[in-house]
């Protein structure tokens, strides 16, 4: 008596439990806010706002003020103008920067230094800062004000030595950091010798060689001094930094390599900050897909094994069934969380898209008619694996069934590789399907002369059929009169079997028995066509069947 417990499931709530699913992922994923649709519930269309190109006025490396430009007059020749005059300014020693006024003209507000224009705050600067004019133009007088006094001080003799000092105690420091830290490494590989080697040595031959103790050493020796590497490059250029900063010639240089190797970092950081609700949204469809999947399969598994039953699914189709489920499933989340991949949007992320579209397209038409064919087959159930088959001129055992092809194992021992897209437009003939009910024909044709009665043949026929080991007593074996040809009549002796895969053996005993039954009685088994009849019948005498190196059986010797 089994203890196993079958359990029932209908495709109902199934059905809706799958619904439940798809709600819940709508739910995470498609609404938007109230702030991103407004009170209609249709998106919100943002407004377009007008790009408004500035460009920064600079005095050695430091930003004072940000000016707009037109098209005739660009907003970096603009700064590039503003900034040349107060370094003129700044360069001329008698000019001092309490003689800075503002001169209030129509539209504008003219900054000048005597009686010279050093800039101009027209109403447009003013909107871009979001204050009025008048109060911009004070303010950019006390910004060029403290910029020449800085330019001065920063060239100052005093000045220049205390930055020289500066970088060479700054170089002192980087020189004694690097060599504490060289001496830091070597204690660390040392240690890592004595503490890390052995043990892999150790996991070398616990994984019976799979891993190599050595390329393990080196992979980690080498992570080890790459990452001393980027240390000693980080500390070089954080000097340099330092050092380019500390004089006015060399500031704005600095800055400007010191954005060009961090800008980059500093926009990954944003982009992976900004990516975080994306991320979180991503992995709540994740969570989901996976946690569906593990349930599809425990379900499926069921079903294989014939411990929980789904009306309308067969146990042998349970597995080709997840794996069509599990695909769509894959396929609708796929579907869901691309628009929340970081970069989705970009047109190198679109190119590339369609690239492996058109190359997936182009190279996998017969892929897929094999896949598509074999899952055909499938719930066909034109076979099963350990079935003796013809499929066109192969005949064999399924030894195995894919999604793109079907083993055969011939008679012979051979391995043949049949696609499912060739076994889907043949036809194919299964031997085990009624051998497995005792219904399996074997069948075998004789031509015997008009000479011989009828009677006597068939009576031969189903008795050598007897005599064969294998097949069936019941039904019992029949012969069939197939053709009244020129020369013999020729007959078919039908006997049933009930194991395929002993077809060859089973029609070598029978042909064996035919021609002893035929010989025991003289009956000549003539050849389609011949000229005459011969003096003497054509059969072999008893007392010649085992000669040498024949063997006869000891029963017979007796």
């Amino acid at each position: 008596m089994s203890d196993r417990v079958t359990t029932t499931i209908p495709l109902r709530p199934l059905f809706l439990t799958f619904l439940a699913f798809l709600g819940a992922v709508w739910f995470v994923t498609g609404p938007v806010s109230a702030a991103e649709t407004g009170k209609s519930g249709a998106p919100a269309v943002s407004e377009e706002t007008e790009e408004v190109v500035v460009a920064p006025v600079k005095i050695d490396g430091v930003t004072l003020l940000s000016v707009r430009g037109v098209s005739s007059f660009p907003a970096e020749k603009r700064a590039r103008l503003i900034a040349g005059r107060i370094q003129a300014l700044a360069a001329d020693r008698r000019f001092s920067p309490s003689a800075l006024r503002v001169e209030e003209a129509q539209g504008a507000s003219r900054i000048l230094a005597g009686d010279q224009l050093v800039l101009a705050v027209i109403d447009a600067d003013a909107r871009l800062e979001g204050i009025d004019r008048p109060l911009l133009a004070s303010v950019y007088v006390t910004r060029i004000g403290e910029a020449i006094n800085s330019y001065r001080s920063d060239r100052e003799p005093e000045q220049v030595m205390r930055g020289s000092l500066l970088a060479v105690a700054g170089l002192a420091v980087l020189a004694v950091l690097l060599w504490l830290g060289t001496r830091a490494m070597r204690w660390l590989d040392a240690l890592l010798e004595r503490r890390i080697k052995s043990r892999l040595e150790g996991l070398e031959a616990k994984s019976l060689r799979l891993l190599n103790a050595t390329q393990l050493w080196h992979a980690l020796h080498g992570l080890r001094r790459l990452l001393w590497t980027a240390i000693v490059l980080v500390a070089i250029l954080f000097y340099f930094n330092f050092v380019l900063q500390l004089f006015p010639w060399t500031r704005d240089f600095g800055v400007q390599m010191f954005a060009l190797l961090f800008d980059p970092l500093r926009g990954l950081g944003r982009g992976l900050l900004g990516a975080i609700p994306n991320l979180i949204i991503l992995a709540i469809i994740l969570f989901a897909a996976r946690y569906l999947l593990k349930a599809t399969n425990l379900l499926f598994t069921g079903l294989s094994r014939g411990t929980v039953s789904l009306t309308g699914l067969n146990p042998e189709l349970a597995m080709p069934t997840y794996r069509l489920v599990r695909l769509l499933v894959i396929a609708f989340t796929i579907v869901v969380a691309y628009p929340y991949i970081p970069g989705s949007g970009s047109e190198a992320f679109k190119g590339v898209s369609l690239f492996l579209g058109v190359i997936f397209s182009l190279g996998s038409s017969s892929v897929i008619g094999n896949v598509i064919a074999g899952y055909t087959m499938i719930y066909r159930r034109a076979f099963h694996v350990g079935d003796r088959v013809r499929i066109n001129e192969h005949v064999g055992d399924v030894a195995e069934t894919r999604l793109l092809v079907t083993h055969l194992r011939t008679p012979k021992n051979e391995e043949v590789i049949i696609p499912n897209s060739e076994i889907l437009s043949s036809s194919v003939v299964n031997y085990s399907t009624l051998a497995r009910e005792g219904k399996l024909i074997l069948h075998t044709n004789v031509g015997i002369g008009y000479e011989t009665p009828w009677r006597q043949v068939e009576a031969m026929l189903v008795q050598a059929a007897e005599r064969t080991e294998g097949l069936l007593r019941d039904p019992r074996p029949f012969v069939l009169q197939r053709e009244l040809g020129d020369f013999a009549v020729t007959y078919e002796i039908n006997a049933y079997c009930g194991d395929a895969q002993a077809m060859n053996q089973l029609y070598a005993r029978l042909h064996q028995n035919i021609l002893d039954l035929f010989n025991e009685h003289g009956v000549q088994i003539m050849t389609p066509a011949y000229e005459g009849d011969p003096a003497q019948p054509k059969v072999v005498p008893k007392e010649q069947w085992y000669a040498a190196p024949a063997v006869a059986p000891a029963r017979e010797q007796r």
